[in-house]
C-alpha cells in the first residue's frame, strides 16, 4: 500500500488511536478488492496532477474512504479527512463534534474538496469564506448534497465549480441502488437478527436508493410497499410490481419502515401513532432527520436499549416501536457500509473527478457540472476489462446507419 504516513499529535483528532492496526487490516482488505481504483491510479493519479494539492474530504469515514484518501496521499496530495494525512473523526460523534471536525478539515486550506451532503462546501461559504478564492473546485457524493448545491446555485451564492459525482452513471446506478440495497438490508438483519421473508417492508422514497431497497427486500421474501410524492416514480414503483400507498395508509401495515428520500421528517408523529406493536424504523438517507426522532421520544413513556444499535420506545398504549441507531444512516452506523466493489466504482468517480478538477477547474464557471461522459465510460470500461468481459463492437455499416438520417431504401 505504499509508505505509511507518520502522524504528528496535531494532525489528528481520533477517539482511540490504539485501534489503528485493526483499521489498517480493514484498509488492506479494501486495497485487495478495489481493482478499478487501483487500475485508474496507475493510469491517471500518478501523472503528477495532484502533487502538492491540498484535498479536504468529508465522506462517511470507514475503510473504503480511508483507502481513497490513502491513494490521493500516494499521488502526492496533502489530505485531511473528517467523519491521510490528517484525520478529524470519531465514531458516534455528536453534532457539535462533527461541526468542529469539519471545520478542522477546512483548516487545511484546501485546493480541492470531496464532499458528502454539502457539509464542507456549505461551511466554506458560511464559516470560512476567506478560503473560497483558494479552492479550485469540489466533487459531491450524495443526492442530498446535490439538492443543497442546487439550492445554493438557484440563490446565486455558490462561488466555486462542483462536479456532481452522484449524478455520474457509474455512481448512482450502482452505489445508490445495489450498494444501498445490500448494505441497508445487511445492517437491518445484523442489528435485529430477525427474518425478512414474509414481513411487510415500507420503503419511503423511490429514487435510486429506494429502488435498491425495494429490490433487495423483495429478493429476501418481503412484501414491499413504496411511498412516494412524485407521480412518475410512484407509477414506476407500481409497474415494477410493488404496492404504492400514502404513508398514512402504510403506517398501520408495515413491520419495517426504511426512509430514503433526502428530505426531513417524512415519518412524523401522526404516522408513529398508527404503527403496530413491534414496528422497526431505520433510515437509509444521508442525514439523521428523515424520521422525527424527537416526536418518537415525546410519544414514549419509556426508552431503553433493546439490542446494540436498537432503541425501544414504549408508547402510552403499550406498543413498542424500535429505532435503529437513532435514525442515523443505518448501513454505516450499524454495519460496514457498501460492499467494497461498489465503492471501488464510486471512489473511482471521486478520484477522477478530483483529478479532472486539478487540471481543468479554472476553465469551469461556478456552479454544478456533470462528470465528463468520457470519464464515466472509462470507469465502466475499466471495470468490465478487469472482470474479463468482452464488449461487442459495431461494424462500419452499423455506425454509418446510426449516424445517417437518409433512407437506405
Amino acid at each position: 500500500m505504499g509508505t505509511r504516513p507518520v502522524f504528528m499529535p496535531s494532525q489528528f483528532a481520533i477517539r482511540d488511536i490504539s485501534l489503528a492496526p485493526e483499521g489498517e487490516r480493514k484498509i488492506e482488505w479494501v486495497s485487495l478488492h478495489a481493482h478499478t481504483l487501483n487500475s485508474l491510479r496507475r493510469s491517471h493519479l500518478e501523472d503528477g496532477s495532484l502533487r502538492g494539492r491540498r484535498v479536504a474530504m468529508a465522506i462517511h469515514l470507514e475503510a473504503k474512504t480511508a483507502y481513497l484518501a490513502w491513494l490521493l496521499h500516494e499521488a502526492g496530495a496533502e489530505v485531511a479527512v473528517a467523519g491521510s494525512l490528517r484525520v478529524y473523526a470519531s465514531h458516534g460523534a455528536n453534532q457539535a463534534e462533527l461541526d468542529r471536525q469539519l471545520l478542522q478539515t477546512l483548516d487545511l486550506e484546501p485546493d480541492l474538496v470531496i464532499d458528502d451532503g454539502c457539509e464542507l462546501v456549505s461551511r466554506l461559504h458560511q464559516r470560512r469564506p476567506q478560503l473560497l478564492p483558494k479552492v479550485r473546485g469540489a466533487s459531491e457524493e450524495t443526492t442530498s448534497g446535490i439538492l443543497r448545491l442546487r439550492a445554493m446555485q438557484t440563490e446565486g451564492v455558490l462561488k466555486l465549480p462542483v462536479i456532481a459525482a452522484n449524478q455520474a452513471l457509474c455512481k448512482h446506478l450502482f452505489d445508490n441502488r445495489y450498494g444501498t440495497g445490500q448494505s441497508t438490508l445487511t445492517a437491518l438483519m445484523s442489528a435485529t437478527n430477525l427474518l425478512i421473508a414474509g414481513k411487510s417492508i415500507v420503503v419511503v422514497g423511490y429514487g435510486w436508493c429506494g429502488r435498491g431497497l425495494a429490490l433487495y427486500a423483495r429478493g429476501l421474501g418481503a412484501r414491499v410497499t413504496v411511498v412516494e410524492v412524485d407521480p412518475i416514480k410512484a407509477l414506476e414503483a407500481l409497474t415494477d410490481g410493488y404496492t404504492v400507498a400514502s404513508l398514512s395508509e402504510a403506517a398501520s401495515m408495515g413491520d419495517i419502515f426504511i426512509t430514503a428520500t433526502g428530505s426531513v421528517h417524512v415519518i412524523r408523529r401522526e404516522h408513529l401513532e398508527l404503527m403496530k406493536n413491534g414496528a422497526i424504523l431505520l433510515n437509509a438517507g444521508n442525514f439523521a432527520n428523515e424520521i422525527d426522532v424527537p416526536a418518537l421520544a415525546q410519544l414514549a413513556v419509556e426508552q431503553r436499549e433493546a439490542r446494540r444499535h436498537i432503541t425501544e420506545y414504549v408508547q402510552r398504549d403499550g406498543r413498542r416501536l424500535y429505532l435503529l441507531v437513532q435514525g442515523a444512516l443505518a448501513n454505516i452506523a450499524a454495519s460496514d457500509g457498501h460492499p467494497v466493489e461498489i465503492m471501488d466504482m464510486s471512489f473511482s468517480v471521486q478520484a477522477l473527478a478530483v483529478h479532472f478538477l486539478a487540471n481543468y477547474a479554472r476553465e469551469l464557471t461556478p456552479g454544478l457540472h456533470p462528470l465528463p461522459e468520457e470519464i464515466d465510460r472509462e470507469i465502466a470500461s475499466t471495470r468490465l476489462r478487469l472482470l474479463g468481459v468482452q464488449l461487442e463492437e459495431m461494424t462500419g455499416e452499423q455506425k454509418a446507419y446510426l449516424q445517417s438520417w437518409r433512407s437506405n431504401d
